[in-house]
């Protein structure tokens, strides 16, 4: 006799076909980056906005062409930053991050996103 508690009854999709049926899960919300519109923010560098939610929380693509910078100071407030580097090699003014890399950048910091061989970027701000 083992100490494992029973496992419940789960629905197969065949016994969930409301769920099934609209094509969509409830609740879920999603994008495809070639169907988000393009802004461009500075020369060479577009904001591709993905979601938004409550209390200012969004989720973007930001593509930077070669030998891009942002202009200016990109100040993470009122809350942090996090990234993920998608494609290419973006440097935050201070070091290299390849492709695979995660970066949180706390409320209050500051870098200078720039890129030497381009980059694509997801961002999300957990509190706007």
């Amino acid at each position: 006799m083992t100490n494992q508690k029973p496992r419940e009854a789960q629905k197969t999709p065949t016994e969930d076909t409301s769920v099934r049926a609209s094509g969509q899960l409830p609740g879920y919300v999603w994008s495809a980056a070639e169907n988000a519109p393009a802004h461009e923010i500075f020369p060479g560098i577009r904001l591709r906005p993905l979601w938004s939610g409550g209390n200012g929380a969004k989720a973007q693509l930001l593509e930077m062409d070669p030998h891009t910078c942002w202009e200016g100071i990109d100040v993470h407030e009122p809350g942090p930053e996090e990234v993920f580097v998608v494609s290419g090699v973006f440097n935050d003014g201070e070091r290299d991050y390849p492709a695979g890399t995660f970066i949180h950048a706390p409320a209050g910091s500051w870098h200078i996103p720039q890129t030497t061989s381009g980059c694509t970027l997801f961002v999300f701000y957990p509190e706007g």
